[in-house]
């Protein structure tokens, strides 16, 4: 499990590295487009679960703390756990990234917040939330970027 749980932070470290300390950089923007940029530790945490999938299956369907504990508290169980937070994780950190760009947020701002957002996702997608907010900068028909950038 040691070396998935490896691979699974080196699929996204060139991202992260990018977003924060390359952001104008034509092939960051190009690679970032794609919301296939967080398809390779989602596609990891495919083929790591899949095996397993009937054996968790059942707590997914009736998450109990004693029963996610356990399965979180194995060297597998981390695995999964880490491999799935770092896909999402960089699903949303693309996603802002996107979207400070479009807003013409300053990368000096932007790279903090995706910083946080590495370290501590949902905290990170707050910060930025609020950004937009008080820069008056919020999106009243949404989340979404814009449309170019689902493609």
């Amino acid at each position: 499990m040691e070396t998935f749980f490896t691979l699974a932070n080196v699929l996204v470290m060139p991202f992260w590295l990018l977003m924060i300390f390359v952001p104008r950089w034509r092939l960051t923007e190009r690679l970032l487009r794609s919301p296939l940029a967080a398809a390779p530790p989602a596609l990891l945490y495919a083929v790591l679960i899949w095996p397993r999938l009937s054996e968790h299956v059942p707590t997914l369907l009736r998450p109990e703390l004693h029963a996610v504990a356990g399965l979180l508290g194995s060297s597998a169980g981390a695995t999964l756990g880490w491999t799935h937070f770092l896909a999402f994780d960089l699903f949303v950190g693309r996603w802002i990234y996107l979207d400070g760009r479009r807003r013409g947020m300053s990368a000096w701002l932007a790279g903090p917040v995706l910083f946080l957002t590495l370290l501590l996702g949902p905290l990170g997608f707050l910060l930025h939330l609020g950004l937009r907010r008080i820069l008056g900068r919020a999106d009243p028909a949404g989340l979404a970027p814009d449309d170019a950038t689902t493609h």
